[in-house]
Order: structure tokens, then C-alpha cells, then sequence
């Protein structure tokens, strides 16, 4: 960057520090009031178009356009070259997929394929593949709490997946997801795994926690062991991209412990650290000062080739944090009680700064929990400013006292460090919304969507007003005759019953909560005080405990709270992703049978920001979020059905009545043992950590080609067809003529319904591809861990159980071939479709693309031939993914939509696409029918368009190279 100086456009604005060895661009030096009064989060983006400035991608026009940002908020486009991309392994491999599938087809047209190489700093998190495979035997209150040993069961149990069910050992006890070891003969190693014979995990002796961990780690590395060759290839084929192997942390962890920097320093330059991820929980970096946040694998991609994120300049809507936090209130509660306050304020795509005296109140680990929440309000990104909280967190951290000084030093310079006590720093926002922190208290969020938050204290009101409710995000509508239902069942020689409301999942998982050593803390000496006063959890529960990184099971150790929460069946599973994307292992059959035959909402309780119905298991119907303390609390309970401050949580064997008053941690304990324990040497271990890897993964060969070596019997790996046909030149996308409807939908599709990231059903058209390549349903994995395979992926389309198509009027995976009138799987139908050459659209309502980011749900239907999706509003990560894949966003007029314009669905479509469109132009959609009516074509600006016009993003790039 250094030799760019002299010719920079904005060489004037160089200033030095520390004796004038480092070099950095000051805003300051513009001498312009406007500055003064900008939001710091849009000061980060001015610093990017300055420093980034280069006449084509950035242009001086941009720089005065943030500068100007009062008066261009909302109106002026402008580009965001961030400092560094982290992608997570699910979202990361479709992407690193298709770079070298890119290296193949511009190498077909003679150009070298070492170019295509990511030009930003990449970093890719092994996280997301782990499951459940081992967890707790259940015997608290089993006969024979040692456990016995047993014979193999006359099927072998699934090994994969979140469907209920699965075969019964010779003990009665539903096998789950758990190949286990040989009775009395721990394993240690993967060769030891492979030629074990399978038994019924249930006659084994429990395992101690490090090796349930080592187990479940080490059954991730054997069913994914394809996937990470082409990892580790990618780690030395490809410049600037990292690979983070498994065992090291979830990728939010990760990226707040270890590969966040506040500021950057590269090539003797300092420059404010930023980052875009494939990951919706990219923005709990915002915690630190640090701006970023989500985008579509699509939209990622573009940056790790060079170029910047375009965004409408957003409006910052400034948040006022005043009064005491309610000392029974978790980080968790504020962040529910604010994303109340702001989804109410309808900040759709706008950045929300934090300031007021409330802040100072909030830890970092408060702050990056809060700001983790933000896409479930629909704001981009949460921005808590550095102040010296965040110093003083960092001094815990591996930054020498030396590099921390340099960098306050840096931002003080450049009015990027702040006090939040001192009014008079306090910059000019599009609004502002005051919150009062005395205001919150203990809630939960369910039971279908994080939005829908209820008070602790009215929760056993608000789930029996569930069951009366009609069917709907609340409402199960289940008649007063059949709320009285009680079921009994025996689990392991005991025997329990289930009723409406009972907890059947108990999930601390890897996301949101574990960043924050004092809410888990609580969770911790919650489980000891529980455990001390008696207290048990029902031995039919799915507990487990996957914390985000080992520095998390660090301090829970250190603390000496981890043994306690073992005790109540909260076991350390490993480390990543499991129940929070639909990897929980199967119930035991008995509780399934026991569901089924009284039709009973069961309940799943976890401490993650995803829930939606059925995503845990198939049968669990109410899933509500909450810390982790009243994970633990719940799960002793078993049922959500209950007032915690008129009932007991529990009766000692004794017949002592136990509440929750009696055992929850003040926030003065809490705060003594999380200085006592979240040390430097947690983070020391860590790195040690990242720098070590694992055995299993140092050990993994990969070619030294500069082209990928595609083996093309796998089932995890291949080239997608993307490319095929790519030419140097473009030509004018075609109109959309006779178009059938592939779906018909309603309101609020989810990504979860486009792109399920959970198991794969054994009827699924994905499932039979498997089969078709002699594959069992135990080594079907998961969609998310096959995202490299377009093949599954598309298959995988519209695959969720919950899908409500109109076309067929009800939910299922299913859809209406017009032409023929038969009903089929979604994907058949458009491979139907697409042999007769005809082109798909979709159908919505309103929200259509809500939810996690994920780059198959615009990919998928693409391959499937969906040219255009016609609804009343998208989530706006979503549209740009759509637009990323070569489909365009249509929006009925405002007023309108299918119903009002009387569409039926099984219509033909006729949209004319002009040569010379323009940002949000109207069209006109013409049916077989003779309806006539108008749709706004959501293309922001002639970016967007360009990219439509070449067929979607992944071909623009690769014609840049042509």
C-alpha cells in the first residue's frame, strides 16, 4: 500500500504515529464540521472509500457522498471494501466450491487459473458439521445407574440427523444418533472408531466428558473427512485464505477470541478493522467496535475477489441506553427487551449505534450478545464504538500492552474511541430511541419465532393461551377436551408421563449466549446450587452443552461449575453447531410414541436465536429461546408451563420444596468468579489452539495442483455447473415467456423452508440421489454438510416438511405439475419442467427470504430454473442473493399481491424484460388468463443489473478474468 502514497488521491490525509514509522489516513485533516457529527459506524465507511480510493471501484464522488452523509442517507449508493471475509464451513464451502470450479473454466479459456485467488483476507471456520453422535446416558434415576453391557442391537443405529425415532437396543431404550464404543474400552482414535462394532450406546458405561467431546470431534472428522481434504487443499492452493480446522470453536467465537484486530496494521498501515461473513451471527463483531455483517455466499465471494459491498447509505438510528440493569436480568433479556423496542421501530436495513450511560453498564461480552440479535430486527449491524471497556476487555486478551496503546492512540486520532458519559461526543443520528434498562426483565422468545418474546413470569398464562389460539406463529389450537391429555411411558425402568408443554429438549448450545462468560457463568452455578439443593432433570430430556470454543469448557472448569452441570445430564458434546441447525440426536422412541399418540406439543428449550417449528425435531413443536440459566432452569422443571414464583422448580427426595429464587446466582457472585476465571490464559489457550490444530487434521493429504483434482464418485465435492457454457461475452437475458408457478407460498418463508440445513429424509429426492450412489441412510450426513455437492443441494430445494404450498393445501415438501396435474416432489416437478423447456416463477407474500444466510436458497432455485419470484416484500440479504444467482425480485404493487389480483397459481406468466432496464423499474406481468398487472423490478442500481444481465454474480467475476 506504501507505494501507492504518492499517486493517492487522498495522499494529503496521511498522518503518522509512533515516531512516524506507522502510517494511517485521517479524516481529520479534511478540516470539514461534518465529520465531527457523523455516527462513528459511518465514519468507518469513510475511512474504507478514502484509504480505498482508486478512481474505478471507489471514487471520490463516494467519498463526498459519506462525508455529505446527512443529507444522502438513504439515497446515495456507495461501495464498502471491508478488511478481511469470514466464512463458516457450511456457507464456505459452496463458495470456495466454486472458485476453483472458476479456476477450471477460465484455465478451458486460456487464461492462467493461479489468478483466481481471494484479494481480501479470507479466514474459513471448520464449525458447522458437528453432531451429535455421543451425549449422556440418561440414568439419574435409573435402576442401575452403571449401566450394564449389552449385545448388538439386530440393526445398526442411525448415526446422523434430527428425525425421531430409530431401533431399540435390547434395554428398551431408543437408539439415537450414538455410535458408541466397545463396553469398557474407550476410543481414542479414529482407526479405533472405524472397526468398532456398533452397539446400543445404552448398555455403555457413561464416558467421561472429555471423551463424549473427543468422540463426537472425531466422528465429525471420519463423515466429513472429503470435505476437509478439499479445506485443506484450499489452504495451500489459494492466497490469503485461513482455514480454522475443527475442534478450535464455532465461527462467532472464533472471530471474537481470536481473529478480530480493531485495527488492522499491514505494511507499516493502520487502518480500522472490519469484516463481512456468510454467518447471520457475523454481526456479534460489532460488540467490539469492530464494523460488520452478514451477507450471501454470493455476495462474499465477490469481496474475496476484490470487490467492494455496495449499500444504500444507511440511515443510523441512534440507541439511548439509560437507567439500572434489574439484577435477576441476563444479557439475554436486555436483548430481547431491545429487540422489542426496535423491531417496533420498523429499522429495516438502517445500522444502530449504541450510546447514553447506559452503555457503560454492558460488558463487551453484553455488547457482542446484543449485537449478535440484530438481523432478527432487521437492522444491519448493532455498532457499540470502542470505549474503555473494550480496552480493558482486550488487555485480558493476547494483545501486548504495547499493540493496545498504538491502537487507542490510533483511534482517538481518528475520533473512532468514545465516552459514553460525555454527551458532547455524542454524534447526530437519523433518530434516536430511548430504552430504559431498569425495564427488563427475565424473558423467553417462542414459540415459533424469535420476535414473539414473553415475560418469565406470564409464561405459564402465555402457553395455555397457545393451545386455545387457532393455528398461527403463536396459536396451536388444541380443543379443551385434549389439553388435559397426560401420557404415560417407561424410559429406561421408570416411568414418566408427558403432557401438553413438557420439555423434551434442553439445548446450551454454540451460538448468541456462550461469548458471554457471565451468562454462562450463571447457567454454571445455577446447575451447582440446583444439584446441591437435590434437584434432578427428568433422565428422558435431550440435554447437552456445546460450547462455542474450549474456552468456554476453560472457565466453566476453572470455576468448578462444569462437574455440576454433567450431574444434570448438561455434557460438553463438542464444539460447533448441532441442535441450533437441526443436528439434535432422535428422542428415544418412547417419548416420540408418547407425542404421537397425544398429539402432544412438546417442547424444546435452547439458547441460541433460531427456532423455528420443527426445526429441532420433527415432533417438537413449541421451541422456545432463553438464556442459559433458564435452559438449565426449564429443563429441571421439564415443562414450560410454569410460574416460577408461585411453584417450586423442583421437590427434593426429601419433599422440599425447591424455587428458583432459592438457587439463581446474584449478579455480585457471578461477576467475582468471571474475574477470578476469564483470564489471559484463556485466550493464551486458544491460540495455542488455532496454531496446534489436531492430529486428525495435520495428518490429511491434499494435491499441490493449482486446479482442484474433482474425484467424481463423490458425494460431498463437485463442480457445479455454474460455469458450463460461460463465453467472453453477454447477452441480453431473454424475456420470461409461458412461465408455469413452481410454488405457491404465503407469508414469511424462511430460509429453513428454501434450503434446509438440517438432516436429509430418507423419502427426499436428495436421499435417493445418495442411494443411487450406494449410499445408506446412516451416511446421508447433513444438507449443510453436502452444500459442496450441487447435486443434494438442489435436491434439497423446498425439501422442508413444514413448506406450506397452496398449490396442493398443505405442508410438505410438495408441489403441482400444472400440465400434467399431478402431485410430486418439488425438485421432480421443476426437472420436469425444465426438460420441456419451461421457465419457473414463484409465488410469495410478504418476507419471503427471512432467516439465516445461506447462498443455496438463491443457487437452488436457479438450478431448478426458477427465472423470477413475484412477492409482496423479501428480506433484503435475500433479494441480493437472488439477484447474486441470476433471478430477479419482483414486488407486487403496493396494495396488491395473489389474492387481491386473483391469482390462482396454475396460470402461465409473461414478463418482458426491456434491453435497457433501469434501478426499479415497473414491469408488466401478462397471465394466460388476460390479467394484466404491475411489479417493481428490485434492482437497487446498474450493479445489480449488470450482475442480472450476465446470469448472476459468479459469471460476472469470471468474465473479468476472460
Amino acid at each position: 500500500m506504501l507505494f501507492l502514497f504518492a499517486e493517492h488521491t487522498y495522499c494529503h490525509l496521511i498522518d503518522t504515529i509512533k515516531d512516524g514509522t506507522i502510517k494511517f489516513f485521517n479524516p481529520e485533516k479534511l478540516n470539514d464540521p461534518r465529520y465531527d457529527k457523523l455516527p462513528l459506524s459511518i465514519r468507518v465507511l469513510l475511512e474504507s472509500a478514502i484509504r480505498n480510493c482508486d478512481g474505478f471501484y471507489t471514487k471520490e464522488e463516494d467519498v463526498q457522498n459519506i462525508l455529505d452523509w446527512q443529507q444522502q442517507q438513504s439515497k446515495a449508493e456507495v461501495p464498502f471494501s471491508p478488511a478481511r471475509v469470514l466464512l463458516q464451513d457450511f456457507t464456505g464451502i459452496p463458495a470456495m466450491v466454486d472458485l476453483a470450479a472458476m479456476r477450471d473454466a477460465v484455465a478451458k479459456h486460456g487464461v492462467d487459473p493461479g489468478l483466481i485467488n481471494p484479494k481480501c483476507p479470507t479466514d474459513l471456520i471448520v464449525d458447522h458439521s458437528l453432531q451429535i453422535d455421543f451425549s449422556k446416558c440418561a440414568i439419574q434415576n435409573a435402576p442401575n445407574p452403571g449401566g450394564g453391557e449389552g449385545s448388538r442391537p439386530s440393526k445398526p443405529p442411525p448415526r446422523s440427523g434430527s428425525q425421531c425415532g430409530g431401533q431399540k437396543g435390547s434395554c428398551g431404550k431408543a437408539s439415537c444418533s450414538e455410535p458408541p464404543s466397545s463396553p469398557g474400552r474407550p476410543l481414542t482414535s479414529v482407526q479405533q472408531i472405524e472397526n468398532t462394532p456398533l452397539l446400543c450406546p445404552f448398555h455403555l458405561k457413561p464416558v467421561s466428558e472429555p471423551e463424549t467431546a473427543l468422540k463426537n470431534q472425531e466422528m465429525e472428522l471420519i463423515r466429513n473427512k472429503e470435505r476437509l481434504q478439499f479445506f485443506k487443499w484450499c489452504s495451500k492452493a489459494f492466497k490469503n485464505v485461513n482455514v480454522v480446522p475443527p475442534d478450535v470453536g464455532a465461527v462467532h467465537q472464533v472471530n471474537l477470541e481470536y481473529l478480530s484486530q480493531v485495527v488492522q496494521l499491514e505494511g507499516g498501515v493502520l487502518y480500522p478493522d472490519s469484516v463481512v461473513g456468510t454467518d447471520s451471527h457475523t454481526t456479534m463483531i460489532n460488540g467490539l467496535g469492530i464494523l460488520g455483517w452478514g451477507v450471501g455466499g454470493i455476495e462474499s465471494e465477490a469481496v474475496m475477489l476484490g470487490q467492494p459491498v455496495s449499500l444504500t447509505l444507511p440511515r443510523v438510528v441512534g440507541c439511548k441506553l439509560l437507567g439500572s440493569i434489574h439484577p435477576l436480568a441476563t444479557s439475554i433479556d436486555i436483548v430481547l427487551g431491545i429487540t422489542k423496542h426496535l423491531r417496533q421501530a420498523g429499522i429495516d436495513g438502517r445500522f444502530v449505534e449504541f450510546f447514553g450511560p447506559g452503555v457503560c453498564q454492558l460488558s463487551v461480552p453484553d455488547r457482542t450478545t446484543i449485537a449478535n440479535m440484530c438481523p432478527e430486527y432487521s437492522a444491519t449491524v448493532s455498532y457499540f464504538p470502542v470505549d474503555q471497556v473494550t480496552i480493558k476487555h482486550f488487555t485480558k486478551t493476547n494483545f501486548s500492552p504495547e499493540k493496545l496503546e498504538l491502537f487507542e492512540s490510533y483511534l482517538k486520532a481518528v475520533k473512532l474511541y468514545r465516552s459514553y458519559e460525555d454527551s458532547s461526543q455524542d454524534p447526530e443520528y437519523s433518530e434516536v430511541i430511548e430504552i430504559n434498562l431498569s425495564s427488563m426483565v427475565p424473558y423467553v422468545s417462542g414459540p415459533k419465532r424469535p420476535q414473539d418474546r414473553v415475560a418469565v413470569s406470564n409464561m405459564k398464562e402465555d402457553f395455555q393461551s397457545c393451545l386455545d389460539e387457532k393455528v398461527g406463529f403463536k396459536g396451536f389450537h388444541v380443543s379443551k377436551e385434549k389439553q388435559q391429555r397426560t401420557v404415560p411411558f417407561t424410559h429406561c425402568g421408570q416411568e414418566y408421563s408427558l403432557c401438553h408443554g413438557s420439555v423434551v429438549i434442553a439445548a446450551v448450545i454454540s451460538c448468541t449466549n456462550n461469548c458471554n462468560p457471565s451468562v454462562m457463568l450463571t447457567a454454571g452455578l445455577l446447575a451447582k446450587k440446583a444439584v446441591e439443593a437435590g434437584l434432578v432433570v427428568k433422565s428422558y430430556i435431550r440435554t447437552s452443552l456445546a460450547p462455542g470454543s474450549g474456552m468456554v469448557t476453560h472457565y466453566l472448569s476453572t470455576s468448578g461449575v462444569l462437574p455440576y452441570f454433567k450431574q444434570l445430564g448438561f455434557e460438553v458434546i463438542g464444539y460447533g453447531c448441532a441442535t441450533c441447525v437441526g443436528n439434535t440426536a432422535p428422542l428415544p422412541e418412547p417419548v416420540v410414541d408418547a407425542i404421537k399418540q397425544g398429539e402432544l406439543v412438546a417442547c424444546g428449550v435452547l439458547s441460541g436465536n433460531r427456532h423455528f417449528e420443527g426445526r429441532l425435531c420433527d415432533c417438537v413443536r413449541a421451541n422456545y429461546l432463553a438464556s442459559p440459566p433458564l435452559v438449565v432452569a426449564y429443563a429441571i422443571a421439564g415443562m414450560v408451563g410454569i410460574d416460577f414464583e408461585k411453584e417450586p422448580l423442583g421437590v427434593t427426595s426429601e419433599g422440599r420444596e425447591v424455587f428458583l429464587q432459592d438457587i439463581w446466582p446474584s449478579r455480585e457472585e457471578v461477576q467475582q468468579i468471571e474475574e477470578a476465571t476469564v483470564i489471559s490464559s484463556i485466550f493464551k489457550e486458544l491460540r495455542g489452539r488455532m496454531q496446534k490444530g489436531n492430529a486428525f487434521w495435520n495428518q490429511i493429504e491434499c494435491s499441490d495442483s493449482v486446479l482442484f483434482p474433482w474425484d467424481h464418485k463423490s458425494t460431498y465435492i463437485r463442480p457445479p455447473s455454474f460455469f458450463s457454457k460461460l463465453t467472453k461475452e453477454v447477452s441480453r437475458p431473454p424475456s420470461i415467456e409461458n412461465a408455469h408457478v413452481l410454488l405457491f407460498l404465503g407469508d414469511n418463508v424462511t430460509t429453513d423452508h428454501i434450503s434446509p440445513a438440517g438432516s436429509i429424509s430418507r423419502t427426499s429426492p436428495a436421499a435417493k440421489y445418495l442411494q443411487s450412489k450406494r449410499l445408506t441412510p446412516r451416511d446421508f450426513n447433513s444438507y449443510g454438510a453436502r452444500r459442496g455437492n450441487d447435486a443434494v443441494m438442489t435436491r434439497g430445494t423446498f425439501a422442508s416438511v413444514k413448506l406450506h404450498n397452496r398449490l396442493i393445501g398443505k405442508t410438505g415438501p410438495k408441489t403441482l405439475h400444472i400440465p400434467s396435474g399431478q402431485t410430486m416432489d418439488v425438485f421432480e416437478a421443476a426437472e420436469r419442467y425444465q426438460r420441456d423447456g419451461v421457465p419457473l416463477v414463484i409465488l410469495a407474500g410478504k418476507h419471503y427470504g427471512s432467516g439465516n444466510s445461506r447462498d443455496w436458497v438463491a443457487k437452488g432455485p436457479y438450478l431448478m430454473g426458477v427465472r423470477a419470484v413475484i412477492a409482496e416484500s423479501f428480506e433484503k440479504l435475500h433479494r441480493r442473493q437472488l439477484l447474486g444467482a441470476g433471478i430477479a425480485p419482483l414486488q407486487f404493487e403496493s396494495g396488491e399481491n395473489a389474492d387481491v389480483l386473483e391469482l390462482s397459481g396454475k396460470e402461465t406468466f409473461n414478463i418482458e424484460l426491456p434491453e435497457n432496464l433501469s434501478p426499479n423499474q415497473q414491469l408488466t406481468v401478462k397471465t394466460s388468463e388476460g390479467k394484466s398487472f404491475h411489479v417493481t423490478a428490485l434492482f437497487d442500481d446498474h450493479t445489480d443489473i449488470t450482475c442480472f444481465k450476465h446470469g448472476g454474480l459468479l459469471r460476472f467475476v469470471a468474465r473479468t478474468f476472460l
